[in-house]
C-alpha cells in the first residue's frame, strides 16, 4: 500500500512573521469579533469594560486603602489603585487569553489554515482597546484631581513615558502566554493553575501597595519580579510617584525579550502537532 507522508517545509525554529503581515485583514476581523462579542447578550454591553476595573479600584481603596490602611506615597487612591492596575490588567489579560489559543482554537485551526500567531496578535490588539477605554476613564479622575482637588501631579506630557512601558508589559504578557499555551497542550493542569498563578503575581507584585512599603527581607522578590518595575514606572509616569532602580528596568526589559524569544520558539514548535495532540 503506497501512502504518503506531510511533513512541514520549514524548521520549527524558523518563523515568517512577514505572513502575519500579510494576514492583517483577518486580523483586524478577529479583533473586531472578539470586542463585539465580549459582552454581546448583556444589558450593559461595552459598558462593562470599564465597570469592572472602577468596581475593582473601589473594593481596593475601601479594603486596602480605608480599612488596611496601606499607604499609597501620597497619591489619591483612586488614582494609586487604578494607575496600578493598568498596567496589571493589560499583562495579565494578555497573558491569559493567549494561554488559550491552541486549546481553545482547536476546530478552527483543524479546518483551515493561517498563521497561528495571529491569534496572539488579536488578543494584545483586543486587550489595548480595552485598555485605553480603561485609561480614558483615568484620565478622567485624574483631570478631576489635578485641576479641582489641587493634587500635586506631574504634568500631562510625563505620560507619554507609560506608552514603552505598556510595550514592555505587552511583550511579557505576550511571552507567558505563549509559553502556557505550549505548555497546556500536553499539560491541561496548567489551566486550572493560571488563575491562581495569575492572583499570586499580582500580590507579587505592586499593584496594592508601594514597593517602598515592602520590608528590606521581601525586597528580592520586587527585584526579581519583572513586573513590580512595570506597575512602578506606570505610577511614576501618571502620578509622579514610584519606587524602581534603573538597574531593575534594564534586568525586567531584558527577562521580557528572552522569554519572548524562548516563548515564540515554544510556540511555533507545538502549534506544527498540536492538533494531533489535542
Amino acid at each position: 500500500m503506497l501512502y504518503t507522508i506531510i511533513k512541514a517545509n520549514v524548521p520549527w525554529w524558523r518563523i515568517d512573521f512577514r505572513e502575519i503581515w500579510e494576514y492583517r485583514d483577518l486580523i483586524g476581523i478577529m479583533t473586531q469579533r472578539d470586542l463585539t462579542s465580549a459582552y454581546k447578550q448583556s444589558v450593559l454591553g461595552p459598558t462593562w469594560f470599564v465597570i469592572q476595573p472602577l468596581l475593582t479600584t473601589l473594593v481596593f481603596t475601601v479594603v486596602f486603602g480605608n480599612i488596611a490602611k496601606i499607604g499609597t506615597d501620597g497619591v489619591p487612591p483612586i488614582l494609586f489603585y487604578m494607575g496600578g492596575m493598568l498596567a496589571w490588567n493589560f499583562f495579565a489579560n494578555c497573558m491569559n487569553s493567549i494561554a488559550g489559543t491552541l486549546t481553545g482554537n482547536v476546530a478552527l485551526f483543524g479546518k483551515v489554515y493561517f498563521p497561528r500567531l495571529c491569534v496572539p496578535v488579536v488578543k494584545v490588539l483586543a486587550n489595548a482597546a480595552t485598555l485605553a477605554l480603561n485609561f480614558a476613564m483615568f484620565l478622567g479622575f485624574w483631570l478631576y484631581y489635578r485641576f479641582r482637588a489641587g493634587a500635586a501631579l506631574p504634568p500631562a506630557w510625563h505620560m507619554l513615558g507609560f506608552l514603552p512601558v505598556l510595550v514592555v508589559a505587552a511583550i511579557l504578557g505576550v511571552a507567558m502566554g505563549l509559553l502556557l499555551a505550549s505548555t497546556t497542550i500536553r499539560y491541561r493542569d496548567v489551566k486550572f493553575f493560571l488563575p491562581f498563578l495569575s492572583q499570586l503575581w499580582m500580590y507579587a507584585s505592586p499593584v496594592i501597595y508601594p514597593s517602598s512599603s515592602v520590608g528590606e527581607q521581601w525586597r528580592w522578590i520586587v527585584a526579581i519580579n519583572p513586573m513590580a518595575w512595570v506597575v512602578e514606572a506606570t505610577r511614576r509616569c501618571l502620578t509622579g510617584q514610584g519606587t524602581f532602580a534603573a538597574a531593575q528596568a534594564a534586568t525586567g526589559v531584558a527577562a521580557a525579550l528572552v522569554l519572548l524569544a524562548i516563548g515564540l520558539l515554544a510556540f511555533n514548535r507545538a502549534q506544527r502537532t498540536f492538533v494531533d495532540v489535542a
